[in-house]
């Protein structure tokens, strides 16, 4: 099995739970990016050494938050040398909202990714986009770059649809078993 980590911000918890189960599904170890932006050198080291990268993070205004961005813009040292060339990358977003301009957000860790040379695995998912479909159906919110998550505004974790937590875990182990192929 390839090695996969999964490197997130989450600024009330939501984020940090989708990407437990985003981890679950890949196997994969967590680094979660501090509250002032920064990580680890033993993180980036952790990521140096890893086959597959799994970015996450909430969207605030239509965006990754600062802390996120500014992992982002600390990565332009790996950047400079290509330490992250040709790695599989895969993302995941949160908001509260069922849209919330989520997807500028994921079309952001995708394009990060693509700057570093690395291999984007999409979703590979369908949506659930029929009358009978539910939020328990994995992929109701019919994303196809990576994984989309809604958590409502006044409620903890714990209250994030299941089928979003499924598509999670789905998608990850579709990132690790994609970077297995390609480690193998």
């Amino acid at each position: 099995m390839a090695k996969t980590i999964v490197v997130y911000f989450s600024g009330y918890g939501h984020t940090k739970r989708i990407a437990e189960y985003v981890a679950e599904g890949a196997q994969a170890d967590l680094i979660a990016i501090d509250a002032e932006g920064n990580l680890a050198e033993a993180g980036w080291n952790t990521l140096a050494a890893a086959d597959a990268i799994i970015f996450g993070s909430p969207t605030y205004m239509g965006g990754a938050p600062w802390q996120f961005k500014k992992f982002a813009d600390a990565s332009s040292k790996v950047w400079a040398t290509r330490g992250w060339q040709d790695k599989v990358f895969g993302g995941f977003v949160n908001s509260a909202s069922l849209n919330g301009d989520k997807q500028a957000t994921l079309n952001f860790l995708q394009t990060l990714a693509s700057q570093h040379g690395g291999i984007w695995v999409s979703l590979g998912l369908l949506p659930a986009n029929t009358l009978a479909a539910t939020r328990a159906d994995v992929n109701n919110l019919g994303a196809s770059v990576g994984v989309l998550t809604q958590s409502p505004s006044d409620a903890g974790a714990d209250a994030i649809p299941i089928g979003d937590l499924e598509t999670a875990k789905q998608y990850g182990a579709r990132v690790a078993a994609i970077a297995t192929r390609f480690a193998g």
